[in-house]
């Protein structure tokens, strides 16, 4: 009887304190809603609006982990395979908890941190720069973060050390295999670091890669997407950047030059083209007031080429330019050129008609 009264006493004393500690979990979470909330709310606050929203279930896991080691610590669990559960259930959520603040928190100092710079504007070089390096250390960070956490929450089991160890000790050959079959994919990695730190693309590079012509929308840990001209995407590994050339037209600069090519004939007047071209730029916002250059840049047996050398302040904007130019100039020598539009000249000799002629005769009299 004694026994039986022992083991109720537990039981209303375990209950007392599942009780105890959900209340407590409840107040304190919306406490601390609240309060994060409130802050949140505050333009003088570091922490965004929806921060609180983003931040109830870490902290929720927090809690509880709380009221768990305080009940382990007051010895009011039945027994030792609950305290034993317990414990490990406490490191479990603490270490996701603690992994998930910690990466909300470095989330928010790169949005306080990256609202000072505006990439929308003429003269974005240097914010280009600074996103490249946040988005790309950002993805390295919470990488790093997270396998802590997995290894920590690991080696907080005896069973699973112990495995772990032999593993390692008996798997040596296999260990270098798998490190050979993983150096493409360490490879990848590194180069995503490298390309963090030396910067030979940035967001928005104007690029061109395996001939295609695009702007690197996307600069992820192990790849780079660039947005191709007609809305595809080209997904590119980050060691491609490295070991292969291509070419970055906003590599020091968003400023860009492009050229438009005409072919005409040679009685054409080119200080006139050189007249309408000036006109045309001076009254096109899409120029920049920069370079305007047109030069005869070949002359083969059929044609001569001009090539129209024009500058704008970012490459959408140069590209729209060169159409226009593109569009007026060819306009421009069917108006008041029209003659001078590439064409291929025959030349009848005399002496062919000549001999065409006696042929004829001779035909005539054979018929006679």
């Amino acid at each position: 009887m004694a026994l039986i009264a022992e083991n109720i006493n537990i039981d209303q004393q375990s209950l007392r304190y599942l009780i105890y500690g959900v209340v407590g979990i409840i107040v304190t979470f919306w406490i601390a809603f609240y309060a994060i909330k409130k802050l949140g709310k505050d333009p003088r606050n570091i922490l965004p609006v929806n921060f609180a929203k983003r931040i109830q279930i870490p902290l929720l896991l927090f809690l509880v982990a709380i009221v768990l080691w305080i009940g382990n610590a007051s010895n009011s669990l039945p027994n030792e395979s609950y305290e034993y559960a317990s414990r490990h259930l406490i490191i479990v959520l603490l270490v996701i908890s603690i992994t998930w603040f910690l990466i909300l928190l470095l989330k928010v100092f790169k949005r306080r941190l990256l609202s000072k710079y505006d990439v929308s504007t003429e003269n974005n070089l240097k914010a280009r720069k600074v996103y490249t390096q946040f988005a790309i250390l950002e993805n390295i960070i919470i990488f790093i973060l997270v396998i802590l956490s997995i290894g920590i929450i690991l080696m907080s089991f005896e069973s699973i050390r112990n495995i772990g160890v032999s593993l390692l000790t008996s798997a040596g050959i296999a260990g270098i295999i798998v490190g050979l079959a993983a150096q493409k994919a360490i490879a990848t990695l590194l180069a995503g670091i490298q390309i963090a730190i030396t910067q030979p693309i940035r967001l928005d590079d104007a690029v061109i890669v395996e001939g295609e012509w695009g702007w690197i929308e996307e600069i992820a840990l192990t790849y780079v997407v660039v947005r191709i001209w007609d809305k595809r995407r080209l997904v590119v590994p980050s060691t491609y950047f490295i070991e292969n050339t291509f070419q970055n037209w906003t590599r020091t600069t968003s400023d860009i030059m492009g050229t438009v090519f005409l072919y005409t004939d040679y009685d054409i007047s080119v200080d006139d083209l050189r007249a309408e071209l000036t006109r045309l730029l001076e009254g096109s916002p899409l120029w920049d007031g920069k370079v305007n250059v047109l030069q005869v840049t070949n002359a083969t047996e059929k044609s001569m080429e001009l090539r129209a050398l024009v500058s704008s302040k970012n490459s959408p904007t140069n590209w729209d330019l060169r159409v226009y130019i593109r569009e007026k100039m060819i306009k421009f020598i069917k108006e008041n050129y029209p003659k001078s539009l590439p064409r291929t000249r025959v030349v009848l000799e005399n002496n062919d008609a000549s001999d065409s002629n006696t042929k004829v005769e001779n035909s005539s009299k054979n018929d006679e």
